[in-house]
Formats: structure tokens, sequence, C-alpha cells
């Protein structure tokens, strides 16, 4: 990575190691019990569930989960009005930072927290969204939140439109990273159709780059991809799902959701050159531990 003035980032180069990231929040609270309906999601956990949410942050840290990815995903001012509580965006962002800063500190004080940034509308609709004046004052907003709540490092994540990460790119500071969300027909295209070769000069200054919210099974491809255009210092992160969204609307799960299955599969996409790595949607804790304990064995450098 390169270098950060921040005052916990302890992000060195990453050659002869992987990075371990943790796995799905929404789905573990769901599985627990929690609320998860639209238009809060996981949010309403940070609310009604707080020591639930602690719990799956501990769950991925003792499954060996390096970094942890705050639950902020919908703590935009934008997605919280539509609960009627837009006024309360820096509150809750707050509190999802400190519940996993406090996960983070009781099991592991090396690890990290990311503080995850989302697309202010939703994450397989790009026509929805806003223009880049809005994107640039809301994430701004955003990053503002999460920086003074003290996460480690900004992660830009599910990016489907390329307005909206280049909005975002160019009021990034500090520690910051981007993951895109991409079509999967073709390679190397965002959900809006744009190609990623064409812009990625925009995320120049990202600590790394990379792909989440895509099959697992077929994600070792567009790591591929994606390796050939970005630049040999900058790491490639990859975070797949256990199924896909289909043409209705509906869900449908891969031999992925089998945690040694999906691990094997994070292990083509080291081979395909990303040495940050872990779950996206439908992955548990169970699936990291999995990962981990390949990345264990792995006798290659």
């Amino acid at each position: 990575f390169r270098e950060c003035t921040c005052t916990r980032i302890r992000m060195e180069p990453i050659k002869d190691s992987t990075l371990l990231l943790d796995g799905a929040t929404g789905s573990e609270l769901d599985r627990a019990g929690v609320d998860v309906g639209m238009p809060l999601w996981s949010a309403n956990a940070i609310l009604e569930a707080p020591e639930i949410l602690k719990q799956v942050h501990i769950a991925y840290l003792e499954a060996g989960s390096q970094a942890i990815i705050t639950n902020t995903f919908r703590t935009h001012e934008r997605s919280l009005a539509k609960a009627g509580m837009g006024d309360r965006a820096e509150e809750l962002t707050y509190k999802a930072v400190d519940i996993a800063r406090h996960a983070r500190d009781e099991v592991n004080t090396d690890a990290l927290v990311f503080g995850s940034v989302a697309p202010l509308e939703d994450c397989y609709s790009p026509e929805l969204t806003p223009d880049s004046e809005a994107c640039m004052r809301e994430h701004g907003q955003m990053i503002q939140y999460l920086n003074d709540a003290g996460v480690d490092l900004i992660l830009i994540e599910t990016m489907c439109s390329a307005r909206e990460a280049i909005a975002i790119a160019r009021i990034a500071k500090e520690a910051w990273a981007i993951s895109f969300c991409l079509q999967t027909n073709e390679l190397g295209k965002l959900l809006d159709g744009t190609s990623v070769p064409n812009i990625i000069q925009e995320f120049e200054d990202a600590m790394f780059i990379g792909i989440n919210c895509y099959p697992a099974n077929t994600l070792a491809q567009q790591v591929t991809c994606l390796r050939s255009v970005v630049p040999d210092h900058v790491p490639i992160a990859a975070y797949g799902n256990v199924g896909f969204a289909d043409d209705e609307g509906g869900w449908v799960r891969t031999d992925a959701v089998e945690p040694k299955r999906f691990a094997a599969y994070a292990m083509d996409w080291v081979d395909a050159g990303a040495s940050i790595i872990g779950g996206c949607c439908g992955t548990t804790p169970a699936t990291i531990a999995a990962i981990g304990k390949l990345l264990s064995s792995d006798p290659s450098p």
C-alpha cells in the first residue's frame, strides 16, 4: 500500500501474505433474528440490536478476519430519510463505528476497521444514481462522519455507477479504497456499462482496488481482468457472494454456499492476483474460517 500518515492505519505492502476481510453482516443479523427489512435494512441493528451486531463482528474476528467492515452500508442521510430518520445519519454512523471498534479491541487490537461507504441508491440500479454534485456532497458528509468516528480506512464499496465512483474518488482524502460491482456477462464492466479500464486512472490514490458483490465461482476472471489494468504496486481486493440475483429479483445460490467450496474459489482469486479477500452476500464466519485455513496451509508465496 502507499504510505499514509493516518494514526491507526498499519498496512504494509502485501507481497508474501494475504489480508483476510470479514463476511456478510446483513444476512448474519437476519439469521440472529434481527429485523433487516427495508428501508433501514442492517442499520436497524445499530438501534435495536447493538449487542447482536457486536457479536457478528466478534464472530468474524474470531474466525480470523484481519479487517472488519462497519455496519454503515445504509447510514447515509439519504437512506435513513426513507425511514424518517435522515437527521440521525451522524449519530448512527458513529454508533456503528463504535460497535465495530469495541468488538475489534475485545478480540484483536491489531485488526483494522474499514468504514463502509455504499451507493446512495440501490446497488443494482445505477440508473438511480444522483448527479455528481449530489454524490460529492452526500458522500463527503458520510466520509467525514466515518473519519471523525475513527475508522482506519474508508472502503467505498459495491460501486455500480462510474459517475458515483468518480465523484467519491475526487473528494476522498487520507486512507481510502474502492470496490466495484460488475456485470456478470462481461469482463471489467460496471453495471452502468462503463468499462473499468477506461476510468481506472481516476482511482490512482486508492490504497487498494477491488470487486465485491459478485458470484464467487466466476470472480477469478474479473480479478484477472482488473489486475491487468491496475498498477502492480496497488493491491487487488476480492470478496464475492455465495450466489447471485436473477432477472426476476430472486436469489440463486451456487455451490459457494458451502464454506470449503467458497474458500477454494477464494484461492482462485489469490492465484488471479488478489491479495485482500473475504466474503460478501450470504457468507458467514464459517466461510471466513475456511478461507483462513486454506491461507495458513498454502505453501506458495
